[in-house]
């Protein structure tokens, strides 16, 4: 390629509104442009990047029996509406053609696949089966960010495989992840592998592949002492404290003016962990409404956090917002001041009252200072169930640094981090929607089990370029850069220009990959986009090189220049 050729122009700044290094890069190095929030332009360099990417997905899936295909990126809305999904997903676009026809812009393909197999599979024979494709997706994000992080189109390997049994589904899906694995190594991005929730995805149990870095937007936890690791949404950890031998009475206090956990504490004279905190939401089940929602009383001991995702997968899904004090005096308790003491509780989540969801560490502890539905007073010496009731109790705090690990005892840190892939074990979670069945050895219907796989392209390529850049510019691993060779003469007179020419045809022809920058343009306006784009290898022809005969060779990520003979260019370039 031939850059006096080459669509579109490296910028010396970056745009105002850039905050990622990737974002910023990408853009002044002409690999990308913005026509819309979360809508980018893949340029021809960016482009050449994606298909490398593309390639090392596809040669790791083909690796593991995967079989390549190309599916749809408009799906007829029954498809949707047979898993349930239709409208669960926030982030599902629709469109309305002709005749009110619906249907979906592809977020994500489980609901292609389920109606495939319910045509394709019949008897055990078909199974085990592993598709895939590189395509597409569309979810309408209301925060598109980042750059490249966070799209509302974009482009994904998406993985599907389909199993006779549980069994059969935990056999496959550790060759998946350590095709993960190979995937990112390849790539230049070391990852980890953690827990996660499975959100709208459902299913029984997923892995997040995350990247540690301190501008992410994930945030997971990783033990000090031993491998466990797993996202906030679905780390657990040991609630330290223990119940009082002897129960203290349950006493009603004045406490003027005191509307927070530490404004109490303060107050009554107890640490944090001593007393307990209530939040409050409207839910609305999924499917539902929100006028058909409910009040939630969500309680947690007052040094932790309620991680609402929790929460909200204890409930069985939906959606939930913070409750207004009139919702919350419809219950009768008084905001600043509520607890569960004196309420109708709901039985569970399907019976009448308040329902109130609590958190395991009120096993943690006892004599808690909590409200006493009173504006100015509280209660202490307050122990469950002696005092009060709830209706549900579950993990729903939020796991953080310097909690208990649930493995081995040894302290947990929260960490920032950017996702990279997602391996989910659905089970029989869409099968069972649709009734995708097959026929076992003794001709009985069976569900069929899957496993769904993903990988954002596009998020993968700044995930690359925030690794692996310096303050000139992008540094790109062998594997996914553009070009393997940034050529460019240098100087004045012919002689450096007619050099260059010969190696740009001699080096095609052996198979390397090369920007020539033919630009008229002065040493320090090349030598400063070669740096910015980013290529493993430029090599500089000029005067002084040419009368030592050779050309300056440099790799992107190393200080040392050589100077190589031009007889013996090539093969350096190949053999290192």
């Amino acid at each position: 390629m031939r850059m006096s050729r080459s669509f579109g122009k490296t910028l010396r700044e970056a745009p105002a509104d850039a905050e990622m290094i990737s974002h910023q890069l990408l853009i002044r190095a002409n690999f990308v442009r913005p026509i819309g929030a979360g809508i980018y332009v893949f340029m021809p360099f960016g482009f050449r990047v994606l298909r490398k990417i593309w390639d090392i997905m596809a040669d790791e899936m083909d690796a593991i029996n995967g079989e390549e295909m190309w599916m749809p990126n408009i799906h007829p809305a029954a498809l949707w509406e047979a898993t349930g999904r239709w409208d669960t997903v926030d982030v599902l676009m629709k469109v309305k053609a002709g005749g009110g026809r619906e249907y979906a812009l592809s977020a994500t393909h489980e609901e292609v696949v389920t109606d495939l197999a319910l045509r394709e599979i019949d008897s055990y024979r078909d199974l085990p089966k592993m598709i895939y494709h590189i395509s597409k997706k569309f979810r309408d994000e209301p925060r598109a960010r980042g750059g490249l992080l966070r799209l509302r189109e974009f482009v994904m390997k998406d993985a599907y495989s389909l199993d006779t049994s549980e069994e059969a589904l935990d056999e496959y899906y550790p060759q998946m992840v350590q095709a993960y694995y190979n995937i990112f190594d390849r790539c230049g991005v070391p990852s980890i592998a953690i827990n996660a929730d499975v959100g709208a995805m459902g299913g029984k149990t997923s892995q997040e592949f995350v990247v540690p870095h301190p501008q992410g937007e994930d945030i997971f936890i990783a033990c000090g002492s031993c491998d466990y690791a797993a996202n906030v949404e679905a780390a657990e950890f040991v609630r330290e404290g223990e119940k009082p031998a002897e129960p203290a009475e349950l006493v009603k206090v004045a406490t003027p003016d005191c509307t927070t956990i530490a404004d109490v504490a303060a107050f009554t004279g107890v640490a944090t962990s001593q007393t307990i905190k209530a939040v409050f939401y409207w839910w609305t089940p999924s499917g539902k409404t929100e006028k058909d929602g409910r009040f939630v009383f969500g309680m947690v001991r007052g040094d932790l956090d309620i991680n609402e995702v929790k929460l909200i997968n204890a409930l069985g899904g939906g959606a939930l917002r913070a409750a207004t004090d009139a919702e919350i005096k419809a219950v009768g308790a008084v905001p600043g001041y509520a607890s569960a003491i004196g309420l109708e509780v709901a039985k569970g989540l399907d019976q009448p009252g308040a329902l109130v969801v609590a958190d395991l560490s009120l096993d943690a502890g006892g004599d808690f200072v909590m409200g006493a539905n009173d504006a100015g007073y509280h209660f202490t010496g307050a122990n469950y169930p002696r005092d009060f009731s709830i209706s549900q109790q579950v993990d729903i705090a939020q796991a953080d640094t310097g909690h208990q690990c649930p493995q081995c005892g040894g302290r947990i840190e929260a960490r920032r981090a950017i996702e990279a892939g997602h391996c989910f074990k659905l089970g029989t979670r869409y099968s069972k929607a649709t009734n995708a069945t097959y026929l076992d050895v003794n001709g009985k219907p069976q569900l069929i089990y899957m496993g769904s796989y993903g990988i954002g392209l596009d998020r993968l390529m700044a995930i690359i370029v925030e690794l692996h850049q310096d303050d000139d510019g992008i540094v790109w691993p062998d594997s996914v850069a553009p070009f393997q060779v940034h050529l460019m003469p240098i100087g004045k007179g012919d002689e450096p220009r007619e050099a260059a020419e010969k190696l740009y045809t001699e080096m095609q022809k052996a198979g390397l990959e090369v920007l020539y920058d033919d630009r008229a343009a002065s040493p320090g306006v090349k030598f400063n986009d070669a740096d910015l784009i980013g290529i493993p290898w430029r090599v500089t022809v000029g005067a002084r090189g040419l009368a030592q005969g050779g050309v300056e060779v440099k790799r992107r990520s190393q200080q040392e220049r050589n100077v190589v003979p031009l007889d013996e260019l090539i093969a350096y370039l190949k053999a290192n």
